[in-house]
């Protein structure tokens, strides 16, 4: 089976990397929960550790609540622990009612039978454990309301036989016919279209959360990576050098831009993008990401807009690891000591790392230097449209499922810290009065919408402000 390109999104079951590791109460959640002692890691159910940590939270909770009735999980959704002085769990749950009184205590509670009783909550805790000192220190918790398809009333009585669950199967097989149709995929066996067609299911349920979680106007769906399942999409598409911040390398500050931010700019509108690329089988997005910039640079000062070699960088860049991830600030400088770019027509793309075919005499343009722009969106905004399109990185959270509109994920589950996908920032407006960044992807035209994925403008949404960079071309 052709998998697909490389550098992320996350579906709902695997909230775990994202949902599981933010947390904030107010502005805490700009901080990074991620520290250099070491990297999260996910957590099965039945983890002993995360079993005593969710009861303490759970306890926690009840303790601080209002409410008459006690309220424990109804469904596990991400869990991950961390080595910071002592073990960290940051776990995502939905909270339900149970039919027990806080002032009772019974040794089984159960959840209501009927839906609008539950009151479900998705909440993120973080719990501390000190083993040695025999204590467990909870020190955030957020919680807000479950989002739920509102149920349409009805007087008919609903025969509970099999006949929804074959109409529903019908139209499964129905959709997932279409996709692999609309995709061109193709199976190796029967036995392997059975499994595509259980992991398309689930994504359907996925896009579906998506759906109704998202704050913009973002249609989610059927996308050619609905039958990848998580491991195969984070596999294939991660970067997972993005988030490691204890490997970035200092850089120059940009000047700040002479005037203030037009109320929309889109650098397509001006000649100085090039066409949508798709990175293939291979974790070059930071390459797609740089040579994107450069292109814009280049164009800028000398009037030529050209397609440079992203497989230069695969190959010939020593500081960074091909197809395993990479940082543009190391990019720019390993672009600074080869003395150039190659065009894509001189040094085309592969999608695998192979040994270095970089010729200086081919070198189609070259950078003087590098710089960090600003983290305040206003001040990117005035920079992009005074200096050219802008090399940024964000948490890739919504976009695997992403189809068109506005994606605007909840806070709580696009961690700015966890940013796993470089992409080049082209322009900015609104739509239906919703702010937006056009973002230029790199997993080909047939992504989105026509390869660009848009992100809500204004709130430092999935980290879209953190990673911010751009060559200088004298």
């Amino acid at each position: 089976m052709v998998v697909g390109s490389r550098c992320p999104v996350i579906p709902w079951l695997a909230l775990a990397a994202v949902l599981g590791s933010v947390l904030g109460l107010g502005e805490d959640i700009d901080r990074p929960l991620t520290g250099p002692p070491g990297s999260p890691v996910r957590l099965q159910e039945s983890d002993p550790g995360l079993k005593k940590a969710l009861e303490f939270a759970e306890e926690r909770y009840n303790r601080g609540s209002n409410a008459m009735h006690l309220r424990k999980t109804s469904r596990l959704l991400s869990a991950t622990k961390q080595l910071v002085k002592g073990i960290r769990y940051s776990i995502t749950v939905e909270l339900s009612n149970t039919q027990c009184k806080k002032s009772t205590r019974l040794r089984t509670c159960d959840f209501y039978p009927e839906l609008h009783k539950l009151k479900t909550e998705v909440c993120v805790f973080e719990v501390w454990d000190i083993p040695w000192q025999e204590a467990s220190t909870q020190f955030k918790q957020k919680c807000q309301p479950k989002v739920e398809s509102q149920l349409k009333e009805t007087n008919k009585v609903v025969d509970a036989s099999a006949s929804q669950p074959l109409q529903e199967s019908v139209e499964l097989l129905g959709q997932f016919k279409e996709f692999m149709v609309t995709y061109n995929k193709v199976y190796s066996s029967q036995e392997e279209a059975d499994h595509r067609l259980r992991v398309f299911h689930e994504n359907l349920k996925t896009s579906e959360k998506l759906q109704s979680l998202d704050q913009g106007s973002a249609e989610y769906g059927v996308t050619k990576f609905s039958d990848l399942t998580e491991e195969e999409f984070r596999s294939t598409y991660l970067n997972p050098l993005l988030s490691q911040w204890t490997l970035h390398r200092p850089m120059k500050p940009a000047p700040r831009a002479r005037g203030p931010a037009p109320s929309s700019w889109d650098w397509r509108d001006h000649g100085a993008v090039s066409s949508v690329k798709n990175q293939g089988m291979c974790g070059s997005c930071w390459a797609f990401s740089v040579t994107g910039n450069i292109e814009g640079q280049w164009f800028l000062k000398n009037g030529t807009l050209l397609s440079l070699s992203e497989q230069e960088l695969v190959d010939c860049d020593g500081l960074d690891q091909a197809c395993r991830g990479g940082l543009p600030a190391n990019a720019y400088e390993s672009i600074e000591k080869l003395g150039g770019l190659e065009t894509e027509t001189d040094y085309s793309y592969t999608g695998k790392k192979q040994t270095c075919d970089f010729t200086t005499m081919k070198v189609a343009a070259y950078i003087n230097s590098s710089v960090e722009l600003s983290k305040d969106e206003h001040e990117i905004a005035a920079w992009l449209a005074e200096n050219g399109p802008i090399s940024v990185a964000l948490n890739a959270f919504a976009m695997q499922f992403y189809r068109k509109g506005v994606s605007h994920p909840l806070k709580i589950f696009c961690n700015p810290w966890m940013i796993d996908h470089a992409v080049l920032m082209v322009g900015y407006g609104e739509l239906k009065s919703i702010p937006f960044w056009a973002i230029k992807n790199s997993w080909g035209e047939d992504y989105g919408e026509q390869g660009y994925y848009y992100l809500y403008r204004g709130s430092n949404a999935c980290g879209i402000n953190k990673m911010c960079s751009s060559a200088v071309v004298n």
